[in-house]
């Protein structure tokens, strides 16, 4: 792991706003649009989706059917890109996370796969995990201190701060199906929020991914996630710097 040095990646970050108000909208549509493809991929197929980057690419951007494949994975990509470019929007208004728009966001994921946006009311249990999420009768205590908490997380470090809601949020597990894809789309609207860029955690770091975030819930160490987050944001940071020369 990179060792986690605030002070260089916020001034890293404000070299990157300074170069993205200068980049012109074309080339910067181009990067971000690469960005989606990349995250949808990398979102989905850490849970297991077989579709490859290029057939995600021919699926979002060429609307080209991928056969033989099945239509759930069909749309676990597709509702990605529809819910990340709703929070884009959302980050372009001004607007904060909160209960209504998480509903929101995991009911886009979750279209024609299962109905969303509601919490579960049942118990779940995560494979491979050495915890056990909140039953259905605390769940909504356990969300609501989530959503009660967050004020004085954001007064935390934005990259802090999107490493706890993405890990707090899969300890409580609150929805049946999509946790995963949904807490890592609210973490990458906290960075955004935070005028940092959005990051892609790759299936190649699947196992360190999983096992930070049972660090957390099982003992509420949050080092381990922290660093990954910090890593993955300053690879992002780097890359753009890397692209914006090259432009």
């Amino acid at each position: 792991m990179r060792e986690l040095n605030y002070a260089e990646i916020d001034n890293i970050a404000q070299k990157v706003k300074e170069k993205l108000r200068e980049l012109p909208a074309p080339i910067l549509q181009n990067y971000s649009r690469d960005f989606d493809i990349r995250y949808a991929h990398e979102s989905t197929a850490i849970e297991g989706n077989t579709l490859t980057l290029r057939e995600v690419a021919m699926l979002l951007d060429d609307k080209i059917s991928i056969g033989g494949k099945n239509l759930r994975e069909i749309y676990e990509v597709t509702n990605h890109d529809k819910a990340f470019s709703y929070v884009r929007r959302l980050i372009s208004e001004g607007k904060s996370l909160d209960e209504s728009t998480l509903k929101d966001i995991h009911e886009i994921i979750m279209e024609n796969i299962m109905p969303g946006g509601a919490y579960r009311a049942h118990r779940v249990r995560i494979t491979g995990a050495s915890f056990a999420p909140p039953d259905q009768y605390r769940l909504r205590e356990e969300m609501n201190f989530f959503f009660a908490d967050l004020p004085q997380k954001r007064k935390l470090h934005p990259i802090v701060c999107a490493a706890w809601i993405h890990a707090e949020f899969v300890r409580i597990h609150p929805f049946a199906d999509g946790n995963g894809r949904t807490a890592r789309m609210i973490m990458n609207f906290e960075l955004m929020r935070g005028y940092f860029l959005p990051i892609a955690i790759k299936k190649a770091d699947r196992e360190k991914y999983y096992a930070a975030l049972d660090l957390y819930a099982s003992e509420g160490n949050l080092e381990e996630f922290e660093e990954l987050v910090y890593s993955c944001e300053y690879d992002a940071l780097i890359d753009f710097l890397d692209f914006y020369r090259e432009a």
